[in-house]
């Protein structure tokens, strides 16, 4: 009788020590300050919708320079890598044998013109002969058709001549366009040949460049669109046009682009399109077969918020979620609808809404239901400083 009266007692100890350890974490959690959480209240914008497109670079001109006469190459007359204008000397052929032709050419000229001096006065003479009639009609058609050939004999030396002097003046190899011209690809003393298939140098245009960027069949459809609305002349606020890049090293370009032109195809076994953008390229900071990205303008959300990518996450389903702070400092859960992003913000259409608090910062420490006390991130991050 009286084990089993020491084992009762045993156990109703044991059941009030249990007790005892559940209700102490309760109670040391509701004696806790709130968790200190930083947020951003967020703001309702209009936004333009961006699709992200790869491209490549494009000289907005190239020129290959060849030679148009063959010879040896005397002199090079630019700097590798320097800017030419249209029409400067580039190279120099010797030009003693097409000198000798020009002299040449010109003799022949100074030769057919006496042909026609002397074929006109022998014309001439025998139509006074005719006309006295001792000359014959036949030799009177022979005056006149010897007359022309050497007309026509005069005509083809001066075409001679000509040819010459435009062979003696290719003996200067010129820029054809303004650009920058690359290195040498030729050296003095070097032979080389009429309309041959190596360049002697490329120029390349590039103080204004082409982008070429592949859309997808629903990026164009979706641009023209936007472009048939703006050209309609809505009320709503006009889509901006300009495109913007992001070069390789993720840093953005200064200058903004137009859109040129669209192929009008598309390729059925890829199912993509080209299209054509021109950017101002002052610094030349963008050299032809460069990779960038480039921001095309495909629509306008009204009355959506920027959420800081840092405040959104993603559930196991994969949607994207985030925390908020409401009017009494509880910790709510959000499922959101992301329609792309714009710099480190998501563009959030659904989920989040104009003065809501979304936590940016102590989510590792917080879950739905908890209070907080929040700190709006501009107030946080000056007091780091300090």
């Amino acid at each position: 009788m009286n084990l089993l009266c020491n084992i009762m007692r045993l156990s109703k100890g044991t059941a009030a020590v249990l007790l005892a350890l559940a209700a102490a974490p309760a109670t040391a959690q509701e004696g806790r300050p709130p968790q200190p959480v930083t947020v951003v209240t967020l703001q309702s914008e209009d936004v333009t919708l961006t699709s992200e497109l790869p491209g490549r670079v494009v000289a907005l001109g190239v020129a290959e320079v060849r030679p148009q006469v063959s010879g040896i190459i005397v002199e090079r007359l630019f700097q590798e890598g320097g800017l030419v204008a249209a029409g400067d000397p580039l190279y120099r052929i010797d030009d003693a044998i097409y000198k000798a032709r020009v002299a040449q050419a010109r003799a022949s000229v100074a030769q057919a013109k006496a042909n026609l001096t002397a074929a006109e006065k022998e014309e001439k003479r025998l139509a006074e002969l005719f006309q006295r009639g001792v000359a014959s009609q036949q030799a009177i058609d022979d005056s006149v058709a010897a007359r022309d050939a050497a007309r026509a004999g005069l005509l083809v030396a001066e075409a001679q001549l000509q040819a010459a002097e435009i062979d003696l003046e290719h003996t200067v190899i010129k820029a054809p366009l303004s650009g920058r011209v690359g290195r040498a690809l030729t050296t003095q003393g070097a032979l080389v040949t009429a309309q041959q298939a190596d360049a002697l140098a490329v120029i390349r245009q590039i103080d204004s460049v082409y982008v070429d960027v592949t859309a997808s069949t629903a990026d164009v459809l979706r641009y023209s669109r936007a472009r048939d609305e703006r050209e309609k002349g809505a009320n709503e606020p006009a889509l901006d046009p300009t495109v913007t890049l992001t070069l390789a090293d993720g840093m953005s370009f200064e200058h903004r682009g137009t859109l040129l032109a669209a192929e009008p195809q598309v390729d059925p076994q890829t199912g993509v399109a080209v299209l054509r953008l021109q950017f101002p390229n002052p610094d030349e900071l963008l050299l032809p077969g460069m990779y960038v990205k480039a921001h095309v303008p495909v629509g306008l959300a009204h009355d959506v918020v920027l959420a800081p990518q840092r405040g959104v996450g993603r559930d196991r389903r994969g949607q994207p979620t985030a925390m908020v702070v409401n009017d009494d400092n509880v910790v709510e859960a959000r499922v959101l609808t992301v329609l792309g992003t714009r710099g480190s913000d998501w563009i959030v259409s659904e989920g989040l809404a104009a003065g809501d608090r979304l936590i940016v910062a102590g989510l590792q420490k917080i879950a739905p239901g908890a209070m907080v006390a929040p700190e709006e991130f501009h107030t946080a991050a000056l007091a780091s400083q300090h």
